[in-house]
């Protein structure tokens, strides 16, 4: 059995092993990693082979620690990431290049149709009907998208949002809001089948479907980072936030808003922001946060953005795609049954 992890930010973690008895056997680690000393591949490999085959990645990980020589230096990698590359190799779990991907960047559309074709795009994925697809949103007017569990009353002052031109808008996934002026964010999606994050933790599914992201950004000169359990950022701040929605039918959401330009006072006027979650994150200003790539980079939001497909089609051999005519006509039915609705709207009050 083969197992391939990318630590996000480091290096490729990889595991060959076999199973007998329900235990792992003949077990070795590899990869582009630094590891000192030497000696310290020996003890890692012996401190996995044995374990029983059901052995979780944490566990796995604590008998790779437990191995470890005084002084032992990993760098590029981490227990953890020996456990997720062991976990991956017990299921199978494909890569990256083992799909046939597409990269859809298509015309503007309203908040709503941009949500509406999320759910339409992963549903299609998820039945087969529809290639693992990378979609880059535009969208025709601002707005602010909560998450599926946010209280509405709680985030938004509709004050501020109507006197700044801002939509109020639901998303089918968790998390908090954000502010999506127009022109102003890069906000993508994944929509990708349940194998591909098969053998990963919910939360090491967000670093693992970001990594792409970090190295295109990189790409621009942002030194950028991921921050569990769903920040991207860079060493002068927040860049942007992931949120993800599983199926039952298989197909996975992945998407994130990177904010281009932003404007912090705008931020504050329509979003409550409580104190206790500007504490939680280091700071006193809403408006100091979020450092948009603009001021980072210099570069125009199409730059980056063509900077971001260029990335992950080396990475995936990603062709150009569409959305199709009746994908549009499902989406349509869907904003009007669902997210132009009250009721989806305040289905948290």
């Amino acid at each position: 059995m083969h197992g391939e992890y990318k630590v996000p930010g480091g290096k490729l973690v990889v595991v060959d092993l076999e199973v007998e008895d329900g235990r792992l056997t003949d077990f070795r680690l590899a990869g582009d990693f630094f590891l000192e000393p030497d000696s310290a591949l020996e003890d890692i490999n012996a401190a996995v082979n044995g374990l029983p085959a059901e052995t979780d990645a944490t566990a796995i990980a604590a008998a790779v620690r437990e191995a470890l020589p005084a002084g032992a230096q990993l760098l590029g990698f981490n227990p953890e990431s020996v456990g997720t590359a062991v976990r991956r190799a017990l299921v199978t779990a494909p890569g990256w290049r083992d799909f046939d991907w597409e990269i859809v960047h298509e015309k503007a559309v309203s908040p709503r149709m941009n949500l509406a074709l999320d759910e339409v795009l992963t549903s299609r994925v998820g039945e087969g009907r529809r290639r693992p697809t990378l979609r880059i949103w535009e969208w025709d007017e601002s707005a602010v998208v909560i998450g599926s569990f946010q209280s509405y009353r709680n985030e938004v002052d509709p004050d501020g949002a109507a006197r700044h031109g801002f939509d109020v808008v639901r998303r089918i996934s968790g998390g908090g809001a954000m502010l999506m002026a127009a022109g102003q964010i890069i906000t993508y999606s994944l929509y990708v089948p349940a194998s591909l994050v098969q053998g990963l933790t919910f939360a090491d599914s967000y670093a693992f479907l970001d990594d792409w992201a970090l190295q295109a950004l990189k790409s621009v000169g942002v030194d950028a980072t991921y921050q569990p359990l769903n920040d991207i950022a860079s060493p002068t701040g927040k860049i942007g936030g992931a949120a993800q929605k599983r199926l039952a039918n298989g197909g996975v959401l992945h998407h994130a808003t990177i904010s281009y330009d932003i404007d912090g006072q705008v931020m504050t006027e329509v979003l409550r922001i409580g104190r206790e979650k500007l504490s939680d994150k280091g700071t006193t200003s809403a408006a100091k946060r979020v450092d948009p790539l603009r001021t980072q980079t210099g570069l125009s939001r199409a730059e980056i953005i063509e900077s971001f497909k260029a990335t992950f089609r080396s990475l995936t051999d990603a062709e150009d795609g569409a959305i199709t005519a009746d994908e549009y006509a499902d989406a349509e039915a869907l904003v009007e049954s669902k997210f132009a609705t009250d009721a989806w709207l305040h289905r948290v009050p």
